[in-house]
């Protein structure tokens, strides 16, 4: 997110003359909707693909993905971030042994819901995901899950944090949220001044491209190939971070402002991020163990006032996805976690049989 600051103005005196569209090539025949099958991607988890209304861009798609905790009625459902898509399976295990029936969601154009003809990524406005998340949770409710986590990293903890505070009757009973986007990490000039010219322009002009530089330090802190621990697939969560558009920044530029100015999540909400966040021109190692994506004050700043029950956790030489960390990192962040939500997602259990 920090690249994307000094290519907006170029983008903004290019307004009329680059409306070009990147596309991606789909599977032939992957279908709309289906039944649950094995995961194409991640194996011990099962896939199914969920049909959403039609949009500017034709023909949409979501994907639900989940492994489940026999006989449990508790369940997470988690969000990825921008140029992502679920993989984090180590993750999602862990929640199953715990009890936790596991679910995520691919969302539309993104991941396993991409599709022929479609921009990587694109949004207009950040409610569209909305549809996405109320399809996840319908199958957790189809399946008898009753206490409902939501869970959300970096853009996708934006969009799951608007969502609770636009639709707060949902039954979910807490808020995780990793490194979420809240906020541009960029140069008072840029937020104050580029941004909203590129949100006005996104309303009329949504599909001009803005890049976000040629920086593969974050890629190279997660990919075993290079300093990581983590195989994913590139073709759909990219080294290079894709251009955006204009109606993208003004997507996440609005949702960011409710949430600032109007946002109160009533449910309890554990915010975790790094230490740290790492500047360009910093030693290549202190990416590994710091936010290369996000500014940590920010993240701090915006989401203690996001409801009022917050519990921050900073989490010492975490990266920006932290559950991507390294092992004695993201181990014990897990057991917080896990400590963290025991009350919340116990209590209604115990007070049935206290009874």
């Amino acid at each position: 997110m920090r690249k994307i600051g000094a290519y907006i103005l170029i983008a903004l005196a290019a307004a009329t003359a680059r409306c070009g569209r990147e596309t991606f090539r789909a599977p032939e025949g992957t279908p709309l909707s289906s039944g649950w099958m094995a995961d194409t991607l991640t194996p011990g988890f099962e896939m199914r693909y969920v049909r959403q209304a039609d949009d500017y861009s034709g023909e949409v798609r979501s994907t639900v993905i989940r492994r489940t905790a026999e006989g449990s009625k508790r369940g997470v459902l988690y969000v990825h971030g921008f140029n992502d898509y679920f993989f984090q399976a180590e993750m999602a295990n862990r929640f199953v042994d715990s009890g936790y029936s596991f679910y995520a969601v691919d969302l539309r154009k993104y991941g396993r819901s991409l599709m022929e003809g479609q921009r990587p990524f694109e949004a207009r406005d950040m409610r569209e995901y909305f549809a996405d998340i109320d399809s996840g949770f319908a199958e957790m409710h189809r399946a008898g899950i009753e206490k409902i986590a939501l869970m959300g990293h970096s853009t996708g903890g934006l969009t799951a944090a608007y969502y609770m505070d636009c639709q707060p009757d949902k039954g979910v009973k807490c808020l995780v949220l990793n490194s979420p986007f809240l906020d541009w990490n960029l140069s008072p000039f840029l937020e104050k001044v580029a941004i909203p010219a590129v949100t006005a322009v996104g309303r009329v002009m949504p599909g001009i491209p803005v890049s976000q530089g040629e920086s593969h330090t974050y890629a190279h802190s997660l990919l075993r190939e290079f300093d990581g621990e983590w195989e994913y697939d590139t073709r759909l969560k990219f080294t290079q971070s894709p251009d955006v558009t204009s109606g993208w920044i003004r997507a996440i530029t609005l949702a960011q402002r409710h949430l600032h100015e109007e946002g109160h999540i009533t449910v309890p909400i554990l915010l975790l991020h790094s230490d740290s966040t790492y500047r360009d021109g910093e030693p290549t190692e202190m990416s590994r163990r710091s936010d290369a994506v996000l500014d940590v004050t920010d993240i701090s700043r915006y989401g203690r006032e996001l409801g009022g029950h917050v519990t921050e956790v900073t989490v010492k030489g975490g990266l920006h996805d932290l559950m991507l960390s390294r092992r004695g990192v993201r181990e014990p962040m897990m057991e917080y976690i896990f400590e963290w939500l025991r009350p919340i997602m116990t209590e209604q259990e115990e007070g049935e049989q206290e009874e």
